[in-house]
This record gives structure tokens, sequence and C-alpha cells, in this order.
């Protein structure tokens, strides 16, 4: 049974930092694609970053610059290191590992950024 567990979200002031983890079991980490998503309240869930199983990553616009994904294959997590924090990136983030057609998701953690 494959299990993403979040950790690390919070209320942090505007400008601040979080750093967000995701630990995984159940899943040959190692060949898996990596991804945060964020869901703000009355809108459709988004992609925030994303690591390739080779390490290659990409971020969305409105993170981009401000934002890093690192997986620890050793360790089977991924983080997500949030900077320069804005209140629009209020949300509930989600952890998602895909290998072939399946896809898996974490509970979600929520972060607020107050202004």
């Amino acid at each position: 049974q494959v299990q993403l567990v979040e950790s690390g979200g919070g209320l942090v002031q505007a400008g601040g930092s979080l750093r967000l983890s995701c630990a995984a079991s159940g899943i040959l980490f190692s060949s898996a694609s990596l991804a945060w998503y964020r869901q703000a309240p009355g809108k459709q869930r988004e992609l925030v970053a994303v690591s390739s199983w080779a390490g290659v990553t990409n971020y969305a616009d409105p993170v981009k610059g401000r934002s890093t994904i690192s997986r620890n294959n050793a360790m089977a997590t991924v983080s997500l290191q949030r900077d320069s924090l804005k209140p629009e990136d209020t949300a509930v983030y989600y952890c998602q590992a895909g290998r072939g057609s399946r896809d898996y998701w974490g509970q979600g953690t929520q972060v607020t950024v107050s202004s």
C-alpha cells in the first residue's frame, strides 16, 4: 500500500519561508515522478513543481524563482522549499507520486500566508 505523508505546513508572514516534506512508503521511489500541487479555496488544484524520476525539475510560473523541489531517493522523501511567500500562496499543498499509469496522493498540508 502506497502512502504519502506531508508535513511542514503552517502559518507564515508574507516574505517568509517554509519547507514542506513528503515521506513515501510502498512505492519504488527512485523510479517515480514526484510533484507538489496546491489547491486554494474555491480554486482548482494546480501544479507547483515536479521532479522527474531522472531528477529533472520544472516549476509553475507563479512560483518560479521562489521554490525548490528536491528528492532524496535513499530516504524516499521529496521536499519543497518555498521562499518569499505571498498571501496568494495560501493553499493546501499536496504531494503526488506517479509511476506507470498510477498516481498517488498525500492528504495535504495547509500553508497560510498572512499579509
